[in-house]
């Protein structure tokens, strides 16, 4: 049996893949779903919409600061796994959040072999949280998939080559068969108007309401209507706000929503990782509200900009388009739930 930790709604999305590619290889999995993302409307409803096997145990952690959070699904995990251990083959985890580094610290522990899907990522920010957690995943895991070249190429300058391997993105998959699925939220539905799309949820831009009016203001200053789907967390500060006129306000979007606001928006403005890709692969122009990022692939030829936050980097950022006729396939063919699947199959079930 394989154990999946997933807990943020990226997760959902990639593990509605790759479930789907270890059940057609009689791969049983397990899943445990830690409450890092525990609104209906971020959690639930991916489960629902996107077919993803039931949930073996939900820690229901939600919310809090770094520590406590970890240390609390550190706990479940374990809990769980010493309850199962004598039928777990390996223990697999996504990305980069505290559900990840939690899933993983536990295992290493336990001697339980480690998968780390999206491994070799990094921005070289060790202000992020996000790095932290995956330089130390990528180093206690046993076997290491890369969306990239780039990714394998990092994890080489650190020393880690054993069982490393470039199969692309996880979410190109999604993003690929779950398109013809896409349908308009009804915030969008109702006007057909030229519309951006955006999402601020990062810390760093949230925490500091004057940082965060400061993006508002140049949201502000474009001219099309921009729609925010806003994450729980920042519900509570939009009160303290003097939100620009041309701004929509909107409850989270399902994933089938948010490919519809993607596909059919002029330009995205977020500070997400994953709809970095999402964005590209759809060929809509990005803004990135951060320092760095590590999707560097998508800088290229101004698909994708850094941005940070001031009015006039916005308004810059917006006015200067891709380079014409520059877009091409990047981060594998959309098949890498299948690659990962055959070597899970082939290493640790053969």
């Amino acid at each position: 049996m394989i154990l999946t930790v997933v807990g943020a709604r990226p997760q959902f999305i990639k593990a509605a893949a790759l479930s789907l590619a270890l059940k057609n290889l009689g791969i049983n999995e397990q899943i445990i779903h830690t409450g890092q993302h525990y609104d209906e409307k971020m959690s639930k409803v991916f489960f629902e919409e996107l077919g993803i096997p039931g949930v073996a145990k939900n820690l229901a952690v939600g919310s809090g600061q770094h520590g406590a959070q970890t240390g609390e699904m550190l706990a479940g995990i374990e809990e769980h796994i010493n309850q199962n251990q004598s039928d777990i083959k390996a223990l697999l985890v996504y990305g980069d959040t505290n559900s990840t580094l939690a899933g993983a610290i536990t295992a290493a522990k336990l001697h339980i072999p480690i998968i780390h899907v999206e491994a070799g990522l990094r921005s070289f920010n060790r202000t992020m949280p996000e790095e932290i957690n995956r330089v130390i995943t990528d180093h206690i895991s046993t076997y290491l998939f890369c969306s990239s070249r780039e990714g394998v190429n990092h994890l080489k300058n650190e020393g880690i080559t054993k069982n490393v391997f470039n199969v692309g993105d996880i979410m190109y998959d999604a993003v690929k068969s779950f398109l013809p699925y896409a349908k308009a939220p009804q915030e969008i539905k109702s006007n057909s108007a030229r519309y951006n799309l955006i999402t601020i949820h990062r810390p760093s831009n949230t925490d500091d309401i004057q940082r965060l009016q400061t993006i508002l203001t140049g949201i502000g200053k474009i001219e099309e209507s921009c729609y925010w789907p806003v994450h729980p967390r920042n519900k509570a500060t939009l009160n303290q706000l003097v939100l620009p006129k041309n701004l929509v306000l909107c409850e989270p979007f399902s994933y089938f929503e948010m490919l519809y606001a993607i596909k059919n928006s002029v330009k995205v403005i977020t500070d997400s990782g994953g709809l970095q890709k999402e964005a590209y692969w759809l060929k809509k122009p990005c803004i990135t509200i951060r320092p760095q990022t590590e999707w560097i692939e998508t800088l290229d030829n101004n698909w994708n900009q850094l941005c940070d936050g001031s009015t006039d980097s916005i308004v810059n950022c917006y006015q200067n388009d891709p380079i014409e006729n520059t877009w091409k396939s990047i981060y594998g063919e959309g098949n890498a739930s299948t690659l990962i699947a055959g070597t899970i199959k082939t290493s640790l079930f053969s």
